[in-house]
């Protein structure tokens, strides 16, 4: 398993031979590759997990979730304390 991070497609970009997509990863937009992915297909709204600039999956809004979650609990300090 890698550490993916989900986004979610703006649009497919022009050009690039349909390889480059603008996706929405938390606020920020990013192209990425979607090459790897040729069988699919992909549409404004879908749901990736991406890993190194590259969509690795095509997920849905709880795949999506669950890998932030995932990301979210990677980043926790557990030693830290509670917000008040």
């Amino acid at each position: 398993m890698c550490l993916g991070i989900p986004g979610r497609v703006v649009r497919v970009l022009d050009g690039y031979g349909g390889q480059l997509a603008l996706v929405d990863v938390a606020g920020q937009e990013r192209k990425v590759n979607v090459g790897m992915l040729p069988e699919e297909t992909f549409a404004s709204g879908d749901w990736v997990i991406i890993h190194m600039g590259f969509v690795v999956e095509k997920t849905d809004k709880a795949g999506a979730d669950a890998a932030m979650a995932g990301l979210q609990l990677l980043g926790r300090d557990d030693n830290a304390e509670a917000p008040p």
